[in-house]
């Protein structure tokens, strides 16, 4: 008598699913990288444009140091991105494009209000992505993510000081 062995659905299903976690993992990765380069792009045409749009100093500044961080943060990004053979955007997020319309469109308080409000609440999304990033799969994206966090923590609580001084000018 002959016995063959016949792998079950779930022994098939847990070898896949193994072999294919690291691609998984380099992929999330991968697609996290072309996200963060897409956001320090739109984070600096932004700051840029809080810098010549503003008639608040420190609204000013705050674009300035945007402008700076998240110039550098893109360099290294994109090093990483392409040492891992990721095609780099060029291009911003759709949203911080339309954002970007939106506020070349408004000038002074209206501006400073409309900047600070979107700075929060990109800031808020991008430290919950940079978060789960530290404990993903590839390790050089990981470390990204975690030497980023609290530079992306400075720039919520710096929004969220204007927010709360914008408001106060314009009631």
């Amino acid at each position: 008598m002959i016995i063959r062995w016949m792998p079950t659905a779930a022994t098939v299903a847990a070898v896949l699913f193994s072999s294919s976690m690291p691609s998984l993992a380099a992929e999330s990765g991968k697609a996290f990288l072309k996200e963060a380069i897409r956001g320090d792009i739109a984070e600096t045409k932004i700051g840029a444009l809080a810098q010549q749009k503003s008639e608040n100093a420190d609204v000013k500044a705050f674009g300035q140091e945007l402008t700076n961080d998240h110039g550098q943060h893109r360099v290294e990004v994109e090093a990483l991105a392409k040492s891992m053979d990721v095609t780099v955007p060029t291009k911003p997020k759709r949203e911080a494009s339309k954002e970007y319309d939106k506020l070349s469109q408004l000038g002074g308080k209206a501006f400073d209000a409309e900047f600070v409000s979107y700075m929060v609440k990109d800031h808020k999304e991008d430290i919950a992505k940079y978060q789960e990033q530290t404990e993903a799969g590839d390790p050089q994206v990981a470390a990204l993510a975690k030497k980023t966090l609290p530079t992306l923590q400075k720039h919520l609580e710096r929004a969220q000081s204007l927010q709360s001084k914008v408001g106060q000018t314009a009631q």
